[in-house]
């Protein structure tokens, strides 16, 4: 299924480092998805969490309004690895073994884990999906670049059964298991994509991060999106507002 150019996540953070790219995943001060320590809360918690309230180039948007242009192709060269997933209390993690990247432009990234949020935390003209993946990977200056996939319901998903049949179903919980997995499967056939300047989804919320978002979702049935909701809850960051950034999009 389609959205006029539908719909997948794809991000590349300019000038960001992974230690800071991890700081949302517990240092610095507490916060969640629900009431005191919620999204609207996060730039009151800590001053290196200005950026959540006063930042104009917040992450996820709404992606609609789009001008299309000739953007440049980016190469995916997944290889496979262990399976190792955590669960780090925001989200369910799979850690990812080294060798596999993407390149935009001539330059490198390499891959290092991905994610998931439920629901999606990037909308299309007001649609919420049920899942969104965000794969991050880091060039050798420690620039990184987030590829993220909306997940709408559909079919199941076979090439997800390995990690969902090892989600960790309490915080600080890791699972390993001896079977390989590819990331190349996850994500669907046509690579084009949406793009716009953007921030981490996450406190501190760290802007100048360039966000490349895919324009086809992948499928998940509506078991798989529930056996994931019922571990994380809701983890989803609320749209931002545009101001005055552009939206591209590829032809």
């Amino acid at each position: 299924m389609r959205f006029g150019k539908s719909v997948l996540t794809a991000a590349f953070a300019i000038g960001l480092s992974l230690a800071a790219f991890n700081a949302n995943a517990g240092s610095g001060a507490h916060w969640g998805y629900e009431g005191e320590h919620g999204p609207e809360k996060w730039g009151h918690m800590s001053g290196e969490y200005k950026a959540c309230s006063e930042g104009k180039t917040q992450s996820p948007i709404d992606l609609t309004g789009a001008a299309a242009e000739e953007l440049a192709e980016i190469k995916f060269d997944y290889k496979a690895s262990k399976l190792n997933v955590v669960n780090n209390g925001h989200t369910v993690q799979v850690n990812y073994d080294n060798g596999s990247s993407i390149s935009v432009n001539g330059e490198q990234y390499n891959l290092v884990q991905f994610h998931f949020h439920t629901p999606s935390e990037h909308t299309v003209a007001g649609k919420s999906f049920g899942n969104e993946m965000h794969l991050v990977h880091k060039n050798d200056k420690g620039e990184l670049a987030v590829v993220g996939v909306l997940v709408e319901n559909g079919q199941e998903n076979a090439a997800y059964k390995a990690i969902w049949s090892n989600l960790p179903k309490k915080a600080n919980e890791k699972k390993s298991a001896a079977v390989d997995i590819n990331a190349s499967e996850l994500l669907p056939k046509d690579k084009k994509y949406f793009t716009y300047s953007g921030s981490l989804t996450t406190p501190p919320c760290s802007e100048n991060v360039r966000w490349i978002v895919l324009q086809t979702p992948i499928e998940m049935s509506e078991g798989q999106i529930k056996d994931i909701q019922k571990i994380m809850h809701k983890n989803n960051r609320p749209v931002q507002k545009m101001h005055d950034r552009t939206l591209k999009i590829s032809k």
